[in-house]
Formats: structure tokens, C-alpha cells, sequence
């Protein structure tokens, strides 16, 4: 597939733009000359940072504006061909802590953003980013995309809530919507001012201060990583494809690790800091979902996409991101 022809002039809008998967994504479409247009709420703590588009920022239009504003939906979804719909709470404690908000903006908020589609642009493609914390602890290994959906908490139940209203906005009205169920992603440009999400990224920090990393019980539970570049083709992929519309796909890395082996991989690479297992505390204990290992066949079948990037390849690229730009991402 011809990325660069099918993206050229298109009307593309990110919403979470400047996140970090959002700013990603903005940086492969300007590249491919598409007309983008992100789109981000900047709340505090969350993940958009203005230095995520820094050296792109003429070549892409920026609108400060939240998904759940019915007003500011309906004036920015006219006229696009594509929306990226990557906005999103996506702390698991935070969403147990605060369920009412993580109902507001992950399952609200996408229902204004798909009604602002449905009225004033049905022909409109959207790719949801969905995650495989909507599968809760698996049953079965590796887990395809016709695993039940069983949340351990609520960010889960309202990603699956989420990604069913695109799926029912695509059966009874048309609008072309597809999903791609996103696994744990690692890379330049996350937030890097606390632990609430993005593990991987954070544990790079605590190691690049020279500081001990936690580890929970003795760190053997499985896990698959995407380095953000593959993550950003999937998307690529998925945008430019007319097959995918109404369907599902897993993203997996092919070399699940335990999360000690990552622990270790980053204190090696970095060349800093340490680690110490400890007891899990209750209220992570609670939502943990032991071995997650994905399925990405049907993504590999459908779009020929496979992860490039390996694990020490990614963690390299990553730290060395950071090495040059932390004061743009460890300060508030």
C-alpha cells in the first residue's frame, strides 16, 4: 500500500493530538503531506505537551478543544475524511478512583464525538484506539480479537463501552469505523511527570535519575511491547484501507517479555539505577491481569503490517529521546 499517495491532501483530524501517540501519528502524516488538523484538551497531568509538535507546528493546525464540547465537535468534524480518535483518560487507578470521569471522557466524550459525525459528516472514517486492557485477565494465550471482554476495572469497561458505539454508529448509520486494540507502547514524546500510565516510560526516568525501580512480586508476569513507530503504520494502515471498516485488531510485538526482563533491559541500557521487588499493593493487585500476550495475525493478514522494531532497539531510540528533551517532559 502507497501511504504516501493515499495520504497526500487528505483532511485528517487526531483527536489527543498532543499526546503522545497523537503527536506521533501528526508527525508520519505531515510527512505525508496531509492537511492535519489535532485537536487536544491540554488537561492537566494528562499526556499533551506542546513540545510534541515542535518543528512540525507550521505544518499542521492546532485546535485547544475537548471531545465531550458538542459545540467544538460540530465545528472541527465537517469536511475531514479521517479522524484518529486517540483522546482518552487512560490511568486504570484513576478510572478506580474517579469512575464518574473516566465515564465522562472515555465513554461521553466519544458519544459527542460520533454524534458531531453522524450529523454533519457520515461519510467521515474514524480509527478508535482501543487498548487490550478491554479483555481483562485472559482465558486463553495469545488472546485473539474474539476473546471475551471481561475489564477488571473501569477504564476497561468504558473503552469496550466506547468501542462499541463505533461499531453500532457503524451498523446502523454507515459511518466508517474500525478498531485497533493497542498494546502496552513505548517511545519518544509520552509524559513523563508521573506513573500513572505509560509504565515503561516512567521506569526509563526512574532509572535515567539513578533511582530504584519498584517491581511487583517477582516481576514474571508477561507482557508484549510496541515501540510507537509500529504503532503510528498501524494506524497508517487501518486509515487507508476500506477492508478493516466495523472490525477489530490486535497489535502484539511477537517477543513477549516478563516485566523483570524489562526492568532489566532498561537499567542496562540506560546504564543507571536499580530495582527491588516488593509485595503487590492491594489496589494494583485488584486490577492486575498476570500473562498478556496478543494475537496480531489478523492485522498481518489483512494489512501485511508486522512490529519492526525489537525491544532493545526501541528502549535505545527511546532513551536517547530523552537524554536530549527531558526538560520539556520531566517539569509540569
Amino acid at each position: 500500500m502507497d501511504l504516501g499517495t493515499y495520504y497526500r491532501g487528505k483532511r485528517v483530524m487526531i483527536t489527543g493530538g498532543l499526546g503522545f501517540l497523537g503527536s506521533n501519528l501528526a508527525r508520519a502524516l505531515v510527512e505525508l503531506d496531509a492537511e492535519v488538523l489535532l485537536v487536544d484538551a491540554l488537561l492537566p497531568l494528562y499526556g499533551g505537551n506542546l513540545h510534541n509538535i515542535e518543528s512540525i507546528e507550521d505544518r499542521l493546525t492546532l485546535e485547544i478543544a475537548d471531545i465531550r464540547d458538542q459545540e467544538a465537535m460540530n465545528r472541527l468534524v465537517p469536511e475531514r475524511d479521517i479522524i484518529f480518535n486517540l483522546a482518552a483518560q487512560v490511568s486504570h487507578l484513576d478510572s478506580m478512583a474517579n469512575p464518574l470521569l473516566d465515564l465522562d471522557i472515555n465513554a461521553r466524550g466519544n458519544l459527542v464525538l460520533l454524534e458531531a459525525c453522524r450529523r454533519l459528516n457520515p461519510g467521515v472514517k474514524v480509527i478508535y484506539a482501543g487498548t487490550r486492557g478491554q479483555y481483562g485477565t485472559p482465558t486463553e494465550s495469545p488472546v485473539r480479537e474474539d476473546h471475551p471482554m471481561r475489564p477488571t476495572d473501569f477504564y476497561g469497561v468504558n473503552k469496550v463501552a466506547a468501542e462499541q458505539y463505533h461499531f453500532l454508529y457503524r451498523k446502523v448509520c454507515g459511518l466508517r469505523a474500525t478498531s485497533l486494540r493497542i498494546n502496552n507502547t513505548y517511545g519518544p514524546r509520552h509524559q513523563m511527570k508521573h506513573s500513572k500510565y505509560g509504565v515503561l516510560n516512567w521506569l526509563i526516568r526512574v532509572a535515567m535519575e539513578g533511582k530504584k525501580i519498584t517491581v511487583y512480586g517477582d516481576g514474571s508476569q508477561l507482557r508484549d511491547y510496541n515501540y510507537v513507530d509500529d504503532v503510528t503504520e498501524a494506524f497508517l494502515l487501518l486509515g487507508a484501507s476500506s477492508e478493516v471498516d466495523g472490525q477489530a485488531f490486535n497489535l502484539g510485538s511477537g517477543e513477549p517479555i516478563s516485566f523483570l526482563e524489562s526492568v532489566v533491559g532498561i537499567i542496562d541500557t540506560v546504564g543507571g539505577g536499580t530495582y527491588e521487588c516488593v509485595p503487590w499493593p492491594d489496589e494494583r493487585l485488584a486490577i492486575e491481569v498476570g500473562d498478556f500476550v496478543a494475537d496480531y495475525s489478523k492485522i498481518g493478514r489483512v494489512l501485511g503490517w508486522s512490529p519492526r522494531v525489537r525491544f532493545r532497539e526501541g528502549l535505545e531510540r527511546t532513551v536517547e529521546f530523552y537524554r536530549q528533551n527531558w526538560p520539556h517532559y520531566w517539569t509540569s
